[in-house]
C-alpha cells in the first residue's frame, strides 16, 4: 500500500503537468455529470468551494447553481475552523487560508443542513474515501454537521483502487471523474 505522503505527492505531481485546456475540459464534462445527478437535482443548496491551483473548476457549476436557483456557500477558514458563507456575487472573494479563495464579507453563515457538500481532496477511491490536503476541515465540519449528502470531483488519475482510511476519516457519498 502506497503511503499518503508519496500518493499525495504523485498526484500533485500529475496535476501541475495538466495544461489550462485539459482542466477546463474536464471540469465541464464534471459540471454535467454534476448536474445530472439526483443529489444536484434535489439539493436547495450548494456547499462548493473555490477552485485552488489545478483543481477542478467549480465557478461554472456554482454559477449555474445560482442559476438554477439553488443557494450556494463557500468554505472561509477562521482558526482551526471552516464554515460555510452564502455567496450571490461569486467574484467576492479574496486570497485567504493557505492562499485559497474566500468570501470577503464574514457572512451570512450558511444554514442548510441538508446542502449538498461539494468535498476536494487529492486521492479518491470508488467506495468514496479520501485523502484531502491534510487539514482535516473538511471531516471536522460533517462530524458536526453529518446530514449532508456529499459528491467528489475529481480528475480520472486521483483515483485509486482502495485507500487505507483513518477512524476519524468520513467517506462522500459519491465520487464523480473524468
Amino acid at each position: 500500500m502506497v503511503n499518503k505522503k508519496e500518493l499525495r505527492s504523485r498526484i500533485r505531481q500529475q496535476k501541475r503537468a495538466m495544461t489550462e485546456s485539459q482542466i477546463e475540459e474536464k471540469s465541464r464534462i464534471l459540471g454535467e455529470m454534476l448536474r445530472a445527478c439526483p443529489a444536484y437535482q434535489q439539493a436547495r443548496t450548494i456547499y462548493g468551494y473555490l477552485p485552488y491551483n489545478q483543481e477542478v473548476r467549480t465557478v461554472p457549476m456554482l454559477e449555474q447553481a445560482l442559476a438554477d436557483g439553488k443557494r450556494v456557500a463557500v468554505p472561509k477558514v477562521y482558526g482551526e475552523e471552516m464554515k460555510f458563507l452564502y455567496l450571490t456575487d461569486l467574484s467576492q472573494v479574496s486570497t485567504g487560508y493557505a492562499g485559497i479563495p474566500e468570501p470577503i464579507a464574514d457572512g451570512p453563515v450558511a444554514d442548510d443542513e441538508t446542502a449538498l457538500v461539494l468535498m476536494p481532496g487529492l486521492v479518491f477511491d470508488p467506495q468514496g474515501h479520501r485523502i484531502g490536503y491534510g487539514g482535516g476541515f473538511y471531516d471536522k465540519f460533517l462530524s458536526r454537521e453529518p446530514r449532508h449528502p456529499t459528491v467528489a470531483l475529481c480528475y480520472d488519475f486521483q483515483m485509486v483502487d482502495k485507500l487505507e482510511t483513518e477512524s476519524f476519516d468520513i467517506p462522500v457519498d459519491l465520487v464523480l471523474w473524468a
